[in-house]
């Protein structure tokens, strides 16, 4: 008898924790819109980045063109474009930000780090819980589906979407883009 009112007693004190946690959780993200992500870069500065009926602006980021660059570290094809999007990043500093979004889940600081030693990628790198999120957004919004080829480069200006590419690209395909996005 004294076994059996024990394990009620724990069995009810771990669903009444359990609960609790569960409740909390749900309260954290409802704070959070569903259209909304947070996303926080190797230095530790958030963005927010907007999803809308065209596409994604960024916070701060008013008239400049956004280009999300979903990649991961172990994939050859976004290691070569690393130094090209940090050429662009460069070139259009004022006009331009790039946003690198890693599809790997739980990767350390230190790796990404070393990725952007590496392979020169001067452009804001982000690690966040967000970014499995962001990136099935974003390849819902293009209808790619789950299975699409890395790297994907997406190019925005005021939420509006004005092309994207899978794959190794060229430079200067990027850039035309660019310059068009800018008026140029």
């Amino acid at each position: 008898m004294m076994k059996i009112s024990l394990l009620s007693t724990f069995l009810t004190i771990s669903l009444l924790f359990t609960a609790c946690s569960k409740e909390k959780k749900e309260d954290a993200n409802s704070m959070l819109s569903t259209n909304e992500f947070v996303l926080t870069s190797l230095a530790k500065k958030q963005y927010i980045v907007k999803k809308s009926a065209d596409g994604f602006s960024v916070d701060g980021a008013e008239g400049k063109v956004i280009l999300l660059d979903i990649f991961a570290t172990w994939c050859p094809p976004c290691q070569a474009e690393a130094s090209h999007l940090a050429s662009l990043q460069k070139k259009y500093k004022d006009s331009l930000l790039i946003l690198g979004i890693t599809v790997e889940n739980n990767i350390a600081d230190s790796k990404l780090e070393q990725f952007r030693s590496s392979y020169s990628a001067e452009y804001t790198l982000v690690n966040s819980n967000e970014n499995s999120r962001i990136i099935d957004a974003v390849a819902t919004k293009l209808k790619l589906g789950h299975n699409f080829g890395i790297p994907l480069m997406v190019i925005y200006k005021d939420a509006k979407l004005i092309n994207f590419y899978q794959g190794a690209t060229e430079e200067e395909f990027i850039e035309s883009d660019i310059k068009k996005a800018l008026g140029k």
